[in-house]
């Protein structure tokens, strides 16, 4: 009932000062203009309160910053309608658009769930041989190609040594198919696992190691020692691979002829250590495949 006398008394009074304005007296004029005026200044707080109440009920939340792409999988349905494509995470080395995989399609074995990418390599360059500094350094290089998903395009990123992750996506490309598996295991960072030379071993078995090829695949029957930072017993002038697996002829692992992997490399064999990710054989100059490596985290 407040309201609507408040309401009244205001329409009153614009029209009483409008309609009898020319016939008031001075001191008349000046207070219905300071009546007048009161009341604007009432009507602009209500106004403000208004707007105030519409701006925190009715406009979207201010944008939220993510540390991985599994985090905007998880966060506000974003696994209903968010596509493979790149989005800005928060690193150690700064905000950077990074591409996440959502969906199950175009990733082989790897599935879906908000994958991070950290590493893309080619087997025809010498940038990620496993004596390179990029696996031991935090240093990025070409962040630019880890927006632009599965491409030719090189890159290492910030997530190498800033995203924790319980699960390894490895695939690689072959033409253009694309052929992955994943690693289960729990680091705070891949950099963490690879930095220190430190050899940690995997149980996938060479024949998940030889699906990433193909049927073009071949490894020799013995040693087939795996994981990450893994080298010959003979030490680092034969075969090695920073992820991957290492075969021999010979019933031990003393000078390993073959392997899969990424970041792979053979100072030993000038031929077998041109090739940084894929598969090499020794004994077999026709084995000298080189693909593209891909590895993403969640």
């Amino acid at each position: 009932m407040s309201s609507l006398v408040r309401v009244c008394a205001t329409v009153f009074l614009f029209y009483a000062c409008g309609l009898y304005g020319s016939h008031m007296t001075t001191k008349a004029a000046d207070a219905c203009a300071q009546a007048l005026r009161a009341l604007e200044r009432k009507m602009l707080k209500r106004f403000d309160k208004l707007e105030d109440g519409v701006s925190k009920c009715c406009r979207p939340p201010p944008k939220e910053t993510y540390a991985s792409c599994r985090e905007i999988y998880l966060s506000h349905n974003f696994h209903k309608s968010a596509g493979n494509k790149a989005y800005s995470l928060k690193t150690r080395g700064g905000k950077i658009p990074v591409y996440c995989h959502m969906t199950r399609n175009g990733i082989g074995k790897c599935g879906g769930g908000g994958w991070t990418l950290v590493m893309k390599i080619d087997g025809h360059k010498q940038t990620f041989h496993y004596d390179s500094s990029y696996w031991t350094k935090k240093t990025s290089f070409n962040p630019q190609g880890g927006a632009t998903g599965f491409d030719y395009r090189q890159t290492k990123l910030p997530t190498y040594w800033s995203t924790p992750f319980s699960k390894i996506c490895l695939a690689m490309k072959l033409g253009t198919e694309m052929r992955s598996f994943v690693v289960h295991m729990r680091a705070n960072s891949l950099h963490s696992l690879i930095a220190d030379g430190k050899y940690r071993k995997t149980s996938k078995g060479r024949d998940t190691w030889k699906s990433l090829i193909g049927r073009r695949a071949s490894l020799q029957e013995h040693c087939n020692r795996e994981g990450f930072n893994v080298m010959s017993d003979s030490g680092p002038g034969s075969s090695k691979a920073r992820i991957g697996i290492l075969s021999n002829n010979e019933n031990n692992c003393w000078s390993c002829d073959s392997r899969i992997g990424f970041g792979t490399g053979s100072p030993k064999w000038r031929f077998l250590n041109s090739n940084t990710c894929g598969n090499s054989h020794g004994y077999d100059a026709k084995v000298q495949i080189k693909t593209m490596g891909y590895i993403l985290v969640q």
